[in-house]
């Protein structure tokens, strides 16, 4: 986790948004559409673009990361914005929002270590209150592909970080699945998500 810390911190440390200031389009449109409400976690969050965004929509939003210099990108960009998000930085399965519930989950090309993926993925789950949600889009195992035609694309180089549609299902088993599919999709998410790749789309709700 140490290297993987490190370069995150490298990546956020430059002046630029690595994956830009505007909000995830698939999270944007999940917002509206499902209407969401009250509280939300927003792990792996980066520089802060879908916690910002969430927090305009009135969300009351708590963004998690290993990256300190990414906290230190979205405090700024929230401050710009003039709204307020609660960031903690640190081991997630170690930190004080597994005391806590939220009404939803937003999980954006939150791509974690493979022993470490089922784990988060559960804890995540347990911080939901009944009916509440997860929305998830992350890249599939597919994506190698276009990641080879075009590095622009981004994403982790190594298959066990990424999802099928199957995996989540068996890593969300508490879960009515509202939409889960795979799809290619035009990313232009800063200088780190630019062209075509395949993605992971999940919606659950959690079951009362």
């Amino acid at each position: 986790m140490d290297k993987i810390k490190e370069m995150w911190d490298s990546r956020y440390s430059a002046e630029a948004y690595a994956y830009g200031t505007a909000p995830n389009a698939f999270f944007k449109d999940a917002i509206k559409k499902y209407k969401l409400r009250g509280k939300i976690l927003l792990p792996a969050e980066g520089e802060g673009q879908n916690a910002v965004y969430a927090a305009k929509k009135g969300l009351d939003v708590t963004a998690f990361d290993i990256s300190k210099e990414g906290k230190n990108k979205a405090l700024k960009l929230a401050a710009r914005e003039n709204v307020t998000i609660t960031y903690k930085v640190g081991d997630f399965l170690n930190s004080d929002l597994v005391d806590e519930y939220f009404d939803s989950a937003a999980l954006i090309f939150a791509h974690f270590p493979p022993p470490l993926l089922p784990k988060y993925h559960k804890k995540i789950s347990e911080l939901i209150s009944p009916n509440g949600m997860i929305i998830l889009e992350g890249f599939s195992k597919n994506h190698l592909q276009f990641q080879k035609e075009n590095p622009q694309v981004g994403g982790p180089k190594n298959i066990d970080f990424l999802f099928t549609t199957a995996s989540i299902q068996k890593d969300f088993p508490d879960f009515d699945v509202m939409l889960l599919e795979e799809v290619e999709v035009t990313l232009n998410e800063g200088a780190f998500h630019k062209g075509i790749g395949s993605v992971i789309r999940f919606v659950g709700r959690k079951r009362g």
